[in-house]
């Protein structure tokens, strides 16, 4: 897949979005919201063609779904950071020209999008956001993405040591709300350190 074949829809409520993600977000975690954009988008065109009308909302989710890691909302509330990046995106994006299903959809997924049990149901958005995500966390699930893709997509948003970086939030996330939904993914750090696309790219 080509990157030039899966440039982000250009609505105002995307500019505004990719602004102010751009504005928010570290370069290490804002470049993993675009790798997570671009696999995405490569799974649906692969393999659910039938979720393309989706792809606005999913960029959204993209850029969105970390918010609540920045320092400044990690440290700003005793609430897990998806649930807190969720209602601040979904405030956002009401005020930034989403309709208020568009909205709820985002903020839905990413409170869902760290849900890696085997129970229960979750949108097809949800369903997107995880298989993106967890890919680029821990490496699952490599067939549903080609290696030229991956190559193509880490080499315009590098990595920059991600595995680290993002485990080392998770950590600080655990110790600073020890009630924190990261705890409910038993040996999700380990799993990070050990992303094998970590060394390989």
């Amino acid at each position: 897949m080509s990157l030039y074949e899966a440039q982000p829809p250009s609505t105002d409520v995307v500019k505004r979005t990719h602004e102010f993600a751009k504005e928010q977000l570290p370069e290490k975690t804002f470049n993993h919201s675009m790798r997570v954009w671009y696999y995405g988008y490569a799974i649906v065109q692969t393999h659910f063609p039938h979720l393309s009308p989706l792809l606005e909302t999913y960029y959204l989710t993209c850029l969105l779904h970390d918010l609540g890691t920045t320092a400044e909302n990690l440290h700003g509330t005793h609430m897990s950071f998806e649930y807190y990046g969720a209602f601040k995106t979904l405030n956002f994006l009401r005020d930034n020209g989403a309709s208020t299903d568009q909205a709820e959809a985002v903020s839905e997924a990413i409170i869902r999008h760290a849900d890696l049990g085997e129970t229960g149901t979750l949108t097809s958005l949800g369903l997107l956001i995880q298989l993106s995500t967890v890919f680029d966390n821990i490496g699952l699930h490599p067939h549903l993405i080609s290696k030229s893709t991956i190559a193509s997509v880490v080499k315009a948003f590098p990595r920059m040591g991600w595995s680290t970086c993002f485990a080392q939030t998770m950590v600080q996330e655990m110790e600073r709300k020890p009630w924190c939904h990261s705890t409910a993914n038993e040996g999700f750090i380990e799993a990070v350190l050990g992303n094998v696309f970590e060394a390989a790219l």
